[in-house]
């Protein structure tokens, strides 16, 4: 079914137009938009991997939320802005501007619905800016819309205690972590007699690269023919779901002090006036 690994009565496409306009306090009610992408992942990985690992974090959140917290999650986003992988089969990437575009319009139907809270849990390395370029735009439309764009992994979680330095230091897709949570949200969809390890070259400046990181934009093929950068070998399905527990955990957390949070909202009209006139900046300040 649509609603994927989110609990049916937490999913907002489930309801109606007039159960949705007749919701309580949708000012603090938290909306959850799953934001992954379809991409390349190795050849032990589906192309799915950034909005499974989104969306079922996601759902696995809502199920551990308190009932009397109002979230609810909306239908993941699955294509993204995912360029760096396009050299690969099953690689389907939008532009940067109609992922804007689209989040934009999502964002605006959220609003028009009478909500005042938008979570985004982006899955996908790749976009992030985007997210943030959305947000701020959606904010500087709506003076009392609070729009939250964050990744999945920068929760706090377990996935750290397993992995090696060097994973840790160079890893960056397909590797331990999202191969071992992908045992546990999709394990018939993983192939790990297919699994290679590749890191990248350390970059070779310490002054623009501390960690060796590269610092320069990448594609994928930069650095071999897999699509791998990192070790997916030493990942189980038992740390996959020690992952995915401690990440709904936090998750859960976040969206009840989301639906609890009160931010500073301007008054619309003052906020209208400000941004017409070219003075946007200065109403911030």
């Amino acid at each position: 079914m649509l609603h994927g690994y989110t609990p049916p009565h937490r999913f907002l496409p489930y309801l109606s137009w007039t159960q949705i306009a007749e919701l309580p306090d949708k000012e603090n009610t938290v909306i959850v938009l799953p934001t992954g992408a379809t991409e390349q992942h190795g050849p032990h990985l589906p192309c799915a991997v950034d909005t499974v690992i989104c969306s079922g974090v996601v759902g696995h959140a809502l199920a551990r939320l308190p009932a009397n917290i109002p979230a609810f999650a909306m239908a993941p986003i699955t294509y993204g802005k995912s360029e760096e992988h396009l050299h690969f089969p099953g690689t389907i990437t939008l532009t940067g501007e109609t992922l804007l575009a689209t989040m934009n319009e999502i964002g605006e139907s959220v609003y028009r619905a009478g909500f005042r809270k938008l979570l985004i849990v982006n899955g996908h390395g790749g976009q992030p800016q985007v997210m943030e370029m959305s947000a701020r735009e959606m904010r500087l439309r709506h003076g009392d819309f609070v729009v939250v764009p964050h990744s999945t992994w920068r929760m706090p979680n377990v996935a750290g205690q397993y992995m090696s330095e060097q994973e840790k230091k160079l890893a960056m897709h397909a590797g331990h972590g999202e191969t071992a949570i992908m045992l546990a949200l999709a394990p018939d969809t993983v192939r790990m007699q297919h699994a290679v390890t590749n890191y990248p070259p350390q970059f070779p400046s310490k002054l623009l690269s501390p960690d060796g990181r590269p610092a320069c934009a990448w594609t994928a093929r930069d650095f071999g023919p897999s699509g791998v950068i990192g070790d997916p070998l030493p990942a189980t399905a038992e740390q996959g779901h020690a992952i995915l527990e401690s990440l709904a955990i936090s998750w859960a957390a976040a969206i009840a002090e989301l639906h609890h949070l009160r931010w500073a909202a301007r008054n619309e009209s003052t906020w209208s006036r400000a941004h017409h006139s070219g003075h946007v900046q200065n109403s911030l300040a």
